[in-house]
């Protein structure tokens, strides 16, 4: 499983400069670079890596990449675990947060929550996708005891969480097709949907309604719902939103009052990140009281 609300014109981001004087090129660091390429390379894998793995993944001398880790290690940005291998640290996941705060999606999600507090009981998380993982970038744990609690930086595989397949259902089927083939998605549960055939069906209906359901998928007795967020730049969802309720608490009205929760304040950020409501779509209420129509799940299913 981050004040107020800026509906007014967004300001035009700065200009590139365009003197050769300030070129990438020119002003290339080399050791910067090779810090950059350890730290995607880390990012890459969920197993923690060893240093001799590090130096073939970046075809450097190991006493360069033995340096890396001592200075990134010591930066917080990578961790160095007792057997000797490396994972990212949590710097890393520090800085992300500094982003997505600054950010238009997550500040319209931080907004949300502190504005609103909508169903505080249960946890609420923002994620964005990253391959065939979602990671968490904004959440708000519920007060109702779970037992889980979410955290920014944490990833989980798309396909069994709700907001991960509210993303996918906006991407190409082929782009889904080719992640399932390649065994980017595994499963957390026995109800876990891996098999391609499987997961494009239930994509079809996450396009076809608005919205997605995690049942059981991460974690047995969790409920989870999910909608996707859109941006006026991007035909592809850029973010979701997803609250998650044990089981046992959710009947028919429960399950109806968290959909339309989700899909509310997920339509609320879409609409101030400049996406178009599509007129063919059902029509909610922003959280100021105004009718909009829901932004369409634009999908190549």
């Amino acid at each position: 499983m981050t004040d107020a609300r800026r509906a007014t014109k967004r300001t035009s981001p700065p200009r590139r400069s365009t003197d050769s004087a300030a070129s990438p090129a020119s002003h290339r660091v080399p050791a910067v670079a090779r810090a950059a390429r350890l730290l995607d390379a880390l990012a890459g894998t969920r197993q923690a890596m060893t240093l001799a793995e590090l130096v073939r993944a970046l075809d450097l001398p190991k006493s360069t990449v033995h340096g890396l880790c001592a200075t990134l290690t010591q930066a917080g940005l990578i961790e160095r675990l007792d057997n000797a291998s490396y994972h990212l640290g949590a710097r890393v996941m520090d800085l992300a947060h500094a982003y997505m705060a600054r950010t238009d999606v997550g500040a319209e999600f931080q907004a949300i929550v502190k504005a609103e507090a909508p169903m505080p009981e249960e946890s609420l998380v923002l994620s964005v996708l990253d391959g065939a993982d979602i990671v968490y970038v904004g959440c708000r744990n519920g007060s109702r005891p779970f037992g889980f609690n979410f955290r920014i930086g944490m990833r989980l595989p798309a396909n069994c969480t709700a907001s991960g397949k509210a993303m996918l259902a906006s991407r190409p089927a082929r782009h889904v097709i080719d992640l399932s083939v390649a065994r980017a998605f595994y499963a957390l549960t026995r109800k876990s949907i891996t098999r391609p055939a499987a997961l494009l069906d239930e994509l079809r209906r996450v396009a076809a309604q608005g919205y997605a359901i995690d049942e059981e998928e991460t974690r047995a007795g969790m409920v989870c719902f999910g909608a996707p967020i859109y941006s006026a730049a991007s035909a592809e969802a850029v973010a979701a939103v997803a609250l998650s309720l044990p089981k046992a608490t959710v009947d028919a009205a429960r399950k109806k009052l968290a959909i339309e929760t989700v899909t509310r304040i997920a339509t609320a950020i879409s609409l101030r990140l400049g996406a178009r409501p599509s007129a063919d779509t059902p029509v909610g209420r922003s959280a100021d009281g105004r009718t909009e129509g829901l932004p369409a799940v634009r999908t190549g299913y």
